[in-house]
């Protein structure tokens, strides 16, 4: 069992980076950095929000579980299915936001997100935290 989800691992591995270099190849170099450290991305974020003395206990445990969740080498839709394997973590950080950022807004997340403001302005719209317009058309970050 341990071998195949090694196997496994490494398929799904080899064809997410290959998507990545696919979208560079495509001179598509910001959906490529987007789609390449979101999920990075994502875990400096509730890192950096786990270490923030302005969020809640409770929503530390949710952050805290989100993170586990996305630590599982299994998903409810597997990484391996172009598109909607990120689906359901997509979701499951949008809805983790959406409770966090309910009371202080987008700047939070905003103050602490490493990636490109591109993917942030998706992720604050399915959280329900629509970024002012200046912030979503900024150009991404190196």
């Amino acid at each position: 069992m341990p071998r195949e989800l090694l196997i496994a691992a490494a398929a799904v591995l080899l064809l997410y980076a290959a998507f990545v270099v696919a979208l560079l190849l495509l001179g598509r170099r910001d959906d490529a950095r987007a789609w390449g450290g979101f999920v990075p991305d994502c875990l400096v974020l509730f890192k950096r929000l786990i270490a923030d003395e302005r969020v809640s206990r409770g929503r530390k445990a949710l952050l805290i579980a989100v993170v586990g969740y996305l630590a599982l080498p299994f998903d409810l839709v597997p990484d391996f299915i172009p598109g909607a394997g990120h689906l359901d973590d997509a979701i499951i950080v949008a809805l983790a936001l959406r409770i966090l950022l309910r009371g202080s807004g987008h700047a939070l997340a905003s103050e602490h997100w490493p990636g490109p403001q591109r993917s942030l302005a998706v992720i604050l719209r399915l959280a329900g935290a629509m970024p002012g317009p200046a912030s979503a058309d900024a150009e991404p970050q190196a």
